[in-house]
């Protein structure tokens, strides 16, 4: 039986897309992309994160496209993307890199936002020339630089050897995480949300969740495991807006708050009371407005009209 890859009805199924498309990475991976909303209106590019799909963005692409040209895209290995070889963060940059080349005109600009593994592509493209080139701001959203496994609370363990070491091996394991039950509802809600998310919200991301592959999960766990992209945020210059919730157990609001302190032009940092990681579903609102107001201040909506 095909396993159900996320909610049909209510706010956080997936609305259909006016248009798709593959991009073509560097190293031929295709990835699978949509565009919503009006051709003609200001762009947004939605990058998401580990395990997840465009199906996570929901809520946020039937909120924006009313305004904007909302783009959507499929991280390698995740939702409509092939499994690739390559697992990275150079990968994860080529593929936003591919992705703005296939959606954009040339020199039109978009706020680009990215949640967990998506704000870190982000970080991992800021030094691209094609990043550069159009991205106009970006919205990091319950993400980190470096120290995921060290830094996480998932164990409940006094942080130390002893916890990154479980905690590795929790994120890394190779066992199929089977289907949606209502241990498995409760054992996402308490990894990854906060406290007070409301069972449709457990819901749809535990459908989004478990589609995920066991060997991609596995993959890009250990490309997580040993991020660094701290030296990275020097290149990410663009206004750039930060949300963290302070019930992350995944990235801890403490990554938020090192990477507004870092970051060369940052233009906010929101965090959000009693949220944990998946933010724009848990908050839906919050990231939606943060994403209104970046392209409110940092997007010269004239752009697409005066690119050739």
């Amino acid at each position: 039986m095909t396993r159900l890859t996320h909610v049909t009805s209510g706010p956080y199924a997936p609305p259909v897309a006016r248009r798709e498309l593959t991009a073509v990475s560097a190293d031929g991976s295709r990835l699978h992309a949509e565009v919503h909303g009006d051709e003609d209106a200001p762009a947004v590019v939605l990058a998401h994160g580990w395990t997840c799909s465009t199906a996570f963005w929901a809520a946020q692409i039937r909120a924006l496209a009313a305004d904007y040209r909302v783009i959507a895209y499929d991280q390698r290995g995740h939702g409509r993307s092939p499994a690739s070889r390559t697992h990275s963060t150079t990968a994860l940059a080529d593929d936003l890199v591919a992705v703005l080349g296939a959606t954009l005109a040339p020199g039109e600009r978009a706020v680009v936002a990215g949640h967990s593994m998506g704000g870190m592509t982000i970080m991992a493209a800021a030094g691209r020339p094609e990043f550069a080139e159009h991205a106009a701001a970006a919205l990091l959203c319950s993400t980190g630089s470096s120290r995921l496994v060290a830094q996480a609370l998932v164990v409940p363990l006094r942080a130390g050897r002893a916890r990154t070491r479980i905690t590795g091996a929790v994120l890394g394991s190779r066992a199929p995480l089977g289907p949606v039950t209502p241990v498995a509802r409760t054992v996402l809600k308490y990894a990854t949300m906060g406290p007070g998310s409301a069972p449709d919200r457990v819901e749809a991301c535990a459908r989004i969740v478990h589609a995920c592959p066991t060997g991609v999960r596995r993959a890009w766990s250990q490309v997580l495991a040993g991020l660094d992209l701290d030296a990275d945020l020097a290149a990410l210059t663009v206004p750039t807006a930060v949300i963290g919730g302070t019930g992350d157990r995944l990235t801890p609001v403490v990554h938020a708050r090192a990477l507004a302190a870092a970051l060369p032009n940052c233009v906010g940092l929101t965090e959000l009371t009693g949220m944990g990681h998946m933010t724009p579903i848990e908050a839906p609102e919050a990231v939606t407005n943060a994403v209104r107001d970046l392209t409110a201040l940092y997007l010269d909506t004239t752009d697409k009209e005066k690119t050739p």
